[in-house]
């Protein structure tokens, strides 16, 4: 983060379509365009702190994140959900979900989207996911 800055959230929902014979995840292109994505947004560089998941830590993957030299990547140990922050976005939008009946699969992703859409503008939430991890978002300091 920059100093004065504040947390942000970019998101990409996908959707599984129901034709098992589909691409049904993100893919390595997939992540990498939305990195470039948020990279052109903020101008600046990223740090991304990742789970292990396999398309996360794949030799394609690895190339790609490595071609990206503002791309700083941190992965989290293996199964240590408690340190994934996106772990506190997703609990929040579920609870801000909590008791509705939602009749179409389409409606749902319109309500998901908005929830993250607007967290995008409550930096206090996400703030509380990644203080929640117990990892520590230390402000660059300028060298003496």
């Amino acid at each position: 983060m920059r100093p004065g800055s504040r947390t942000r959230l970019y998101h990409c929902l996908r959707t599984h379509p129901a034709d098992k014979d589909k691409h049904r995840s993100m893919g390595k292109r997939d992540f990498i365009g939305f990195l470039d994505g948020a990279h052109q947004l903020l101008k600046a560089p990223i740090v991304l702190v990742w789970d292990r998941l396999n398309t996360h830590v794949s030799q394609a993957m690895r190339e790609l994140i490595a071609e990206r030299k503002w791309l700083t990547l941190f992965l989290l140990p293996a199964h240590s959900p408690d340190l994934n922050p996106v772990e506190g976005v997703w609990a929040h939008v579920r609870r801000s979900l909590a008791n509705l009946a939602v009749v179409a699969l389409d409606r749902l992703e319109i309500l998901v989207r908005n929830r993250l859409t607007r967290l995008q503008y409550r930096p206090d939430p996400l703030n509380g996911s990644l203080s929640g991890t117990g990892l520590a978002i230390d402000a660059p300091t300028a060298p003496r």
